[in-house]
């Protein structure tokens, strides 16, 4: 009996991480049904930032021009005491992944927006988006996963042939799959204030932590003329001491904040939490985002961390659903993506110690040390481009191994001249990179099956005092490529669809097990 899709995968959660999934799916044309229980878009500002990752991610999906619009860049990361005593700073070094800035501010609201009409605009035809719409039931068996959901007292019931739960860190798809979500919330609440900015003051663009026992504040300029703080309340205090606006204009005045400056137009109140789920994975489900690990918002990366968990599931998916890659493929989302949420969240329990004055002098130190002996131009772990630490990968990985790194993007040319940036020549493919080289004379003949059957495209980089052999061949124009490759010995790198290596000469070249 053949059985009828409605669409290739439900998402149920239609905010960052599921408008990304439906955006990654769509590119690579598989169409997706969403839904979404709030008929608008969350009008409070959760998440602040963006890096150069997530705005690559935005580039292969055909959003960043957009985005960029509506987003501001970041100068840099400061960690002060009332006092105006600076602890720490983190100068925001230039991206080496395609795009200046490392860091932008952003207007969640906004942000959203856009990327939601992207959606619509761009792929109206294969993302169906059902708002209002509560999902009662999701239920799997060997060939798909059947979703019910509720909208205006009418219920509708869609067949898919995979689910992303992307429904926040309440989410009632984990519990009903059967996933559980450890770890601890904070009994502590803080309070996030959100204001209009009516002057510029001194410093604004820093991303400022007042590090404090009582008081640590998050101090962030947003896009769009919007600012925050995020204030803890004492012990003795609870959300009711803070009714109205009026009660908080003590707590902003304590940082040089007056009603000069900023007119508050919302105030809510929330707890951090540090909570990972048992599994990513309950056969066709898969959660990604909130639904999976929730982190506090020390390194600006819970919503970001959610985005790229979608990204990396979506274009999998995609190829597992064209046949393109084997199903074995899925298990590898929660092996690339589980040690990357944690890292993260470890990042952020880490700063949270430094706001809160709770960390020593010594793990200060060790914060702001730079490693000896290192291969690659130290950066601290906030601001360091993206490594993968497990998944698709073949080879020892480490400072001195390219393995797991992500690509740089520079401008690159083509045999034809034309110019543009490295991942618009690449495509959304697998790709064999050589250094003045055909990658595909390096490979034995068994390594080159096994890279064709994926689909991957072989493409020779030459410097620019050279001439091209070839109509495939790149030109490094901006001399980044193949130095990079230089520093870590390889003279062929296979880079997966999200730009991270896979392998390399260096560790051999046969495509790595799933």
């Amino acid at each position: 009996m053949t059985t009828t899709f409605d669409a290739d995968v439900a998402i149920v959660g239609y905010g960052p991480t599921g408008v990304i999934a439906a955006l990654t799916l769509a590119t690579h044309g598989i169409s997706a049904v969403a839904f979404e229980r709030d008929r608008d878009i969350y009008p409070r500002a959760r998440a602040v930032t963006v890096n150069d990752w997530t705005m690559r991610i935005f580039q292969g999906l055909g959003v960043a021009e957009r985005v960029e619009k509506v987003i501001d860049p970041q100068r840099a990361l400061r960690w002060m005491t009332y006092d105006r005593t600076e602890l720490m700073r983190i100068e925001h070094p230039p991206s080496t992944l395609g795009r200046t800035p490392r860091f932008y501010n952003i207007y969640q609201p906004t942000m959203e927006t856009e990327l939601r009409s992207a959606v619509q605009e761009r792929h109206g035809d294969l993302v169906t988006v059902h708002y209002g719409s509560e999902v009662t039931g999701i239920e799997q068996d060997a060939d798909g996963v059947t979703v019910t959901a509720t909208t205006d007292g009418v219920s509708r019931t869609v067949r898919t042939r995979y689910a992303i739960a992307a429904d926040g860190g309440s989410s009632v798809t984990r519990g009903r799959v059967g996933c559980t979500l450890l770890g601890d919330t904070d009994d502590v609440t803080w309070v996030v204030v959100d204001c209009h900015v009516k002057r510029w003051w001194p410093d604004r663009d820093f991303l400022t932590f007042w590090s404090d026992k009582e008081r640590p504040v998050v101090d962030i300029a947003l896009s769009a003329g919007n600012h925050r703080w995020e204030i803890p309340l004492r012990p003795d205090e609870t959300p009711a001491d803070y009714p109205t606006s009026t009660e908080l204009w003590p707590l902003l005045q304590a940082l040089g904040v007056s009603e000069d400056d900023v007119e508050i137009h919302q105030h809510a109140f929330y707890r951090h939490h540090v909570r990972i789920a048992d599994t990513f994975r309950q056969g066709r489900v898969f959660l990604a985002g909130d639904a999976a690990h929730l982190m506090p918002p020390w390194a600006g990366a819970g919503m970001q961390t959610g985005m790229r968990d979608a990204h990396d599931l979506g274009w999998k998916l995609a190829g597992v659903l064209k046949g393109e890659l084997p199903e074995s493929w899925l298990d590898t989302y929660e092996a690339e993506r589980r040690p990357n949420a944690a890292f993260y969240t470890g990042l952020a329990v880490g700063l949270g110690r430094v706001i809160k004055q709770e960390a020593s002098e010594e793990e200060l130190a060790a914060m702001n040390a730079v490693p000896e002996n290192t291969v690659t131009p130290f950066e601290p772990p906030l601001t360091a481009p993206p490594v993968l630490a497990g998944g698709w990968l073949r080879g020892e990985q480490g400072d001195a191994s390219v393995i797991g790194r992500m690509v740089p993007q520079p401008i690159a040319g083509d045999a034809a001249g034309r110019m543009a940036r490295l991942d618009e020549h690449l495509g959304h493919r697998f790709v064999l990179l050589g250094d003045d080289v055909d990658p595909a004379a390096v490979l034995t003949a068994e390594e080159k099956a096994g890279w064709d059957a994926l689909g991957a495209h072989y493409r020779a980089v030459r410097p620019k005092t050279a001439h091209t052999r070839g109509p495939e061949e790149l030109v490094d124009l901006d001399e980044v490529v193949l130095p990079w490759m230089r520093r870590y010995g390889a003279r062929v790198v296979a880079v997966r669809p999200d730009r991270f290596v896979a392998a390399a000469d260096t560790h051999g070249l046969a495509v790595p097990a799933v």
